[in-house]
């Protein structure tokens, strides 16, 4: 069986590589980690402490347009990093 921390690394990696493509619902991420690792190896219970991992360490954050979805923090233009 997976860790969190696996199944979030491989959420996060593929919200990265989709950000401004193409906006990813929890529900795709679940269903992306599934099919990736195998239902004996990740199953929804352990997809979802996923999540609540990722948006509680601000990895990702919930935005909502029509639908919840999860995104990569954006950087505000006034931001002074």
């Amino acid at each position: 069986m997976k860790t969190v921390d696996e199944i979030a690394d491989a959420m996060f990696k593929m919200v990265s590589d989709a950000q401004g493509l193409k906006k990813l619902k929890p529900m795709d991420l679940r269903k992306a980690m599934i099919q990736l690792f195998g239902e004996d190896e990740c199953d929804k219970k352990l997809c979802k402490e996923a999540i609540k991992s990722l948006v509680n360490s601000g990895r990702v954050v919930y935005t909502y347009f029509g639908g919840s979805y999860l995104e990569l923090p954006h950087r505000e233009g006034a931001a002074n990093d």
